[in-house]
């Protein structure tokens, strides 16, 4: 796919994360209502206003496409007379990191993605408390600001600083067997900025073994991997896995000359925790 294939896409999806960025903005530290939507997340009421845009813009603009958002959900878009859509869905966090953004921790992002067949193909990234934009179209190169960038060239796994979060079963106690193999590791609180931050090397790498739903990743996981960086899932197959449901999804995102090198640490880790009595 070429990158001019996508411009219009790409235009109109930064200039909406803006938008919906500036509505984050207006109301933050200055929040009318917080629901807890489980025992470790949250939604605001800034949640809503910036899905509604959103949403509200692209059925202005691309009305046939279909839409999956993390607070609402499923949105079809027209059908053929046969019943089948048109192969496109915008794939949006209209607030990626709530609960630091309640709390006015300023570190929180709009994630917009367009999918188009069975692969993210524009990504939006947009962090109002900095102003960073970060985007890229498959077949392009990923831009911060409309400079392009690249993943970190550091060549010793040693020197990384990684946004690393393993959950589950012995999560910290694989964390802490991990943190000594790298500078130091770090849980920011949005998955889609701390994937991002892979695209200029803020961060050297990014590793969550679950957790991450499909407005987590794609429009971050593009921007990485249009970066440089090798993004996978953490067996190594593809991290793009639109069948999956529900929070389930994992990613490892990296330069390719360590990416393979923490694929194995990581499963050494699952291992060593699998086999203790």
């Amino acid at each position: 796919m070429s990158a001019s294939k996508w411009t219009d896409e790409l235009a109109f999806a930064t200039d909406l994360a803006r938008r919906a960025g500036a509505v984050l903005t207006s109301h933050y530290e200055r929040l009318e209502r917080i629901s807890y939507k489980s025992k470790r997340d949250v939604v605001t009421n800034a949640d809503y206003a910036s899905e509604r845009l959103i949403i509200g813009e692209i059925r202005d603009r691309f009305g046939d496409d279909a839409i999956l958002a993390e607070e609402s959900g499923q949105h079809a878009g027209m059908t053929r007379a046969d019943g089948t859509g048109n192969g496109r869905t915008w794939v949006i966090d209209p607030l990626d990191g709530t609960v630091n953004y309640a709390n006015g921790i300023p570190f929180y992002c709009v994630s917009i993605g367009l999918v188009v067949g069975e692969r993210p193909v524009v990504g939006v990234v947009f962090d109002p408390a900095r102003d960073d934009l970060y985007a890229a179209t498959a077949g392009g190169r990923t831009t911060l600001n409309g400079t392009a960038v690249r993943a970190s060239a550091k060549e010793a796994l040693s020197d990384y600083v990684v946004s690393l979060a393993v959950i589950g079963r012995g999560g910290l106690l694989r964390e802490r067997r991990i943190a000594p193999r790298i500078r130091i590791h770090r849980r920011m609180g949005s998955a889609a900025l701390a994937l991002a931050y892979v695209a200029n090397g803020r961060f050297d790498a990014f590793v969550q073994n679950g957790g991450l739903s499909l407005w987590d990743v794609a429009a971050a996981g593009l921007i990485a991997e249009c970066a440089g960086a090798t993004v996978t899932a953490l067996d190594g197959g593809p991290w793009w896995q639109p069948a999956t449901k529900g929070a389930s999804n994992s990613v490892v995102a990296a330069p390719p000359a360590q990416h393979s090198a923490l694929l194995e640490l990581l499963a050494s880790q699952r291992t060593t925790v699998q086999s203790r009595p």
